[in-house]
């Protein structure tokens, strides 16, 4: 059978669904699987070996149904669920099997916190999509492969982080997920131990000031390398700490000792740490009984209270204690 899968957005997204193509791949007799999805996410996918051939999203979506039509697939596997995906499918007019992004449950919890939401993770909701084809889920957690040649070795970095290090995630797509810099500080003074900072470009300024506390023992890794180079780095790191973002799902691809630290979103929204039947060693921090979240099903580039209480009232000591637990 010759399968299109569809996911468009984001990097934490598109890792989640990397057990759907894997299971398919293994699981259906002579699978062939396409993916589509946005050029700048190409480089999460090229290596993957469950893939056969990528397709992008274009600004021209007729040109690109044209170049789909000419594959002849037995069947579209939306993972996006939205109205471009809705008009691929209805334009190639084969079956299809779209995923439930459960949008009236998340804006119940976020507007009236009724929390009606499944105790299911995504991934399970994923693989659900595909359950019709006699996919079950083989346990093995998210799959993240690294290109050739892309891979940074760890006598690259100073010679003070060869021994082991803390990755910390500075950056997030939303405000009201990010760590705020005041508590990274902390965070970064507090732990004594070496601390590699992840993120892109946008976060470089972020990481400078992180990095001026202790040049010996904080590098700013922010906006320096690819993100393959910096999943790179996750791998190789001891342990992460992160917030709800894209490296988080990397570093549980790779089966990293996980802090997560919950700002604006909630664990409840079936996007925590995954790792399938491993025992994945990680702990969510959160700020308990605030009434205010979760404020939105993504994030925010402010607080919608003005006081952002889910970041700043975060226990630094706790989260200290954690890490070096996992150390």
């Amino acid at each position: 059978m010759k399968f299109l899968v569809i996911r468009f957005s984001s990097i934490g997204d598109i890792v989640l669904t990397t057990p759907v193509i894997r299971c398919l791949k293994k699981q259906v007799p002579g699978c062939v699987i396409h993916y589509l999805t946005k050029k700048s996410f190409s480089s999460l996918l090229e290596s993957n070996p469950y893939i056969d051939r990528l397709y992008f999203l274009e600004d021209d979506l007729s040109s690109l149904v044209e170049k789909l039509h000419g594959e002849n697939y037995d069947a579209v596997i939306d993972l996006h669920n939205n109205m471009r995906t809705l008009r691929v499918k209805r334009a190639l007019k084969k079956k299809s099997f779209s995923f439930e992004k459960l949008n009236v449950q998340k804006w119940l919890m976020t507007n009236l916190k009724w929390d009606i939401l499944p105790n299911i993770h995504i991934v399970d909701r994923y693989l659900d999509t595909v359950s019709s084809f006699g996919v079950v889920n083989d346990g093995a957690g998210l799959d993240y492969f690294i290109p050739a040649g892309q891979e940074l070795k760890i006598a690259q970095l100073p010679r003070s982080f060869h021994d082991g290090y803390v990755g910390v995630v500075t950056g997030a797509a939303h405000a009201t997920k990010r760590i705020p810099l005041e508590q990274l500080k902390r965070i970064c003074i507090s732990l004594d131990l070496p601390v590699v900072l992840l993120g892109g470009q946008e976060d470089r300024e972020t990481g400078d000031v992180l990095a001026g506390l202790n040049p010996e023992r904080i590098f700013n890794a922010c906006g320096v390398f690819t993100l393959n180079e910096s999943a790179s780095l996750v791998k190789q790191a001891r342990v992460i700490l992160t917030p709800d973002t894209g490296l988080m799902h990397i570093a549980a691809a790779f089966q990293k000792p996980l802090v997560a630290v919950w700002g604006n979103t909630i664990p409840q929204f079936g996007m925590y740490p995954y790792s399938g039947h491993f025992l994945l060693p990680y702990v969510n921090m959160e700020v308990p009984d605030l009434a205010c979240r979760p404020c939105s099903k993504i994030g925010y580039d402010t607080c919608p209270k003005k006081h952002f209480r889910c970041m700043l009232d975060q226990d630094v000591s706790e989260i200290c204690s954690a890490i070096k637990s996992f150390w």
